[in-house]
């Protein structure tokens, strides 16, 4: 659950689509990483049960199934601390610690971006552009404190701004000119 530099993986299912996903996520190629990785789901898992029996037997005044001393403490504990204790847990629980964008190219509908919620609860922030729609895509730059960012923009017709993609990441250079060139070659210029 370690962030990371933003990296990007682009899958190519067709040549009239293509999917391009930027993500802070750790990589799990090596083995030690993917047990790393279900190790932390499965203690995410854990911590979120154990913080439901604790709420769900305070309410019902139901203690018997839960260590001695668990119970004691919940019996005691008034709602003002096992609340708030609750409520931190499942945050840490349901809450994602990377950020993921991606972008959706059909050659022939459009494209649609995506932003993954901070939570596992809430739904990723969608948008699909129509193909008519779209007049360009290009990479711009903009400054950002004191340093050059660049960002792909897509122009949308009617609108009078442009749709940013990979919004919160803004991920380097390399990735927004691979990026790019990608979604024109889908969009525009179909291989020979």
């Amino acid at each position: 659950m370690l962030t990371t530099r933003p990296h990007l993986t682009a899958l190519r299912p067709s040549p009239t689509t293509v999917s391009y996903t930027v993500s802070t996520a750790s990589r799990r190629e090596t083995l030690p990483s993917q047990l790393l990785h279900h190790f932390l789901h499965s203690l995410r898992i854990v911590l979120g049960l154990a913080t439901l029996a604790a709420v769900l037997a305070k309410f019902f005044d139901y203690l018997t199934y839960l260590p001695l001393s668990w119970s004691d403490y919940i019996d005691k504990a008034p709602w003002s601390r096992v609340g708030p204790l609750a409520f931190a847990s499942f945050v840490l629980v349901f809450r994602r610690f990377h950020t993921e964008e991606s972008l959706l190219i059909l050659r022939s509908l459009g494209i649609q971006t995506s932003t993954l919620s901070p939570s596992y609860l809430l739904p990723s922030n969608t948008r699909f552009i129509p193909t008519s729609q779209i007049r360009d895509i290009f990479i711009h730059e903009a400054f950002k404190g004191f340093e050059v960012r660049y960002y792909l923009a897509v122009v949308v017709e009617g609108e009078g701004e442009v749709v940013v993609v990979f919004p919160n990441l803004l991920p380097g250079r390399a990735i927004v000119e691979e990026v790019w060139r990608g979604a024109r070659e889908c969009l525009y210029e179909p291989k020979a």
